[in-house]
């Protein structure tokens, strides 16, 4: 099974944004990443008239369209997936990294920015194991969760690489 856990904090945190440092210093340290991203909005990839957007809309319930690079499958679905049931669709990387499924069973780095709110979202949550933040905490953290700062990339690397990548991690 490939290792995972979910970059989780309030709306407007900077979840995509922390991900956007990590991603490259796991790709640095020579590491395949894979993202998965929850919105609870809804999303559209197809674009009107578009090939794609013509074969879904013509009544087919899974489309694939794929080039020498890249590949991406659109799927109708009668309801909201099983986050197991995502990861384990995905293949040939050695991380997973999910943004969002706060109430999930992942282990979890929260995101706590001073502009949106100093409440730790996931105080008690046994499954937290790091948080990023840019607000000086003074042992306002329960347990022995470390906090870093919010740009210190390779430092929050340095632990998902101890506790995900290790051959002896969980």
């Amino acid at each position: 099974m490939i290792p995972a856990f979910s970059v989780v904090g309030k709306s407007n945190t900077g979840k995509t944004t922390l991900i956007e440092k990590l991603v490259p210093e796991l790709k640095r340290r020579g590491y395949r990443v894979a993202t998965v991203k929850h919105d609870v909005h809804g999303f559209e990839i197809d674009h009107e008239g578009k090939d794609t957007w013509r074969h879904r809309r013509a009544g087919a319930d899974v489309v694939v369209i794929a080039s020498p690079d890249r590949m991406a499958m659109i799927e109708s679905l009668a309801g909201e997936p099983l986050l197991g049931d995502i990861l384990a669709r995905v293949r040939g990387v050695d991380l997973i990294i999910t943004e969002g499924f706060k109430r999930g069973p992942l282990p979890k780095l929260e995101v706590l920015r001073s502009a949106r709110s100093p409440e730790i979202l996931c105080a008690g949550d046994q499954q937290l194991f790091a948080i990023a933040s840019d607000i000086s905490l003074n042992g306002a953290v329960p347990g022995a969760v470390p906090v870093f700062d919010w740009n210190d990339a390779a430092g929050l690397v340095d632990l998902i690489e101890r506790r995900f990548l290790e051959a002896d991690a969980p």
